[in-house]
């Protein structure tokens, strides 16, 4: 019980090394592939699942924004797996650091931002005054319109981290508590560890449900912009 409760946030080291490069690279070697003319169920069923979701994504793109498809693709399949990853006993989950959720969205924004001032900067220059603004007000819109173009990547990243972070909390004080009362109370540990199995489950889709929030803000994003 005197365990540090952000103990499992903190990167690993290998002989003082950092290992969360080795750690990112993981969840791709998990993907199955297929060297046969025929899948097997379980990459046909992967790869119905990625059509499914490059379909959504992809619908209300035009020509240019659909350009993004693979790399949308490859980013919500890299978050999903890494937050799975992290769902592992003893495991470290990547995306509960804000450094590297920047690092993905501060790109992939800045992408889709530089995309829309080079193709219709007379559009992407109209977000930050809407038509009809009183004259007064003009210099307060473009202010605050300018400040929340600029924390949309820190938006991205904040919301992504603290999803993840919360729910890895609320199952170590469960699982803390759990294992507290087995020596006081069966009964009471019967029902806290059922309760532990149930937010398992939930953080399993909310685990998934972030990662295609993330990939569908920045699709809405580039659709902004192109």
């Amino acid at each position: 019980m005197n365990e540090n409760l952000f103990a499992s946030f903190i990167a690993p080291t290998i002989l003082g090394l950092p290992a969360a490069v080795l750690i990112i690279l993981f969840p791709p070697l998990l993907m199955p592939t297929s060297k046969y003319l025929i899948n097997n169920r379980l990459i046909t069923t992967q790869q119905w699942l990625i059509k499914l979701t490059s379909k959504q994504m992809m619908a209300m793109h035009n020509t240019k924004g659909r350009t993004w498809s693979l790399m949308l693709v490859s980013l919500i399949i890299f978050i999903a797996t890494t937050n799975l990853l992290g769902l592992l006993p003893h495991s470290f989950t990547p995306t509960t650091q804000l450094s590297m959720n920047l690092a993905m969205a501060i790109p992939l924004w800045a992408g889709a931002v530089i995309m829309g001032f080079r193709s219709k900067i007379k559009n992407a220059l109209a977000h930050f005054l809407p038509q009809g603004t009183p004259t007064p007000l003009i210099p307060m819109l473009v202010i605050i319109e300018t400040i929340s173009l600029l924390i949309q990547p820190m938006a991205l990243a904040v919301r992504l981290t603290a999803n993840i972070t919360a729910g890895h909390l609320l199952m170590h004080l469960i699982g803390s508590a759990t294992l507290a009362m087995s020596t006081i109370n069966l009964p009471s540990t019967l029902i806290i560890f059922t309760i532990l199995i149930l937010l398992t489950i939930l953080e399993i889709a909310v685990a998934l449900i972030q990662a295609y929030v993330f990939t569908l803000l920045v699709s809405l994003y580039l659709h902004d912009n192109t």
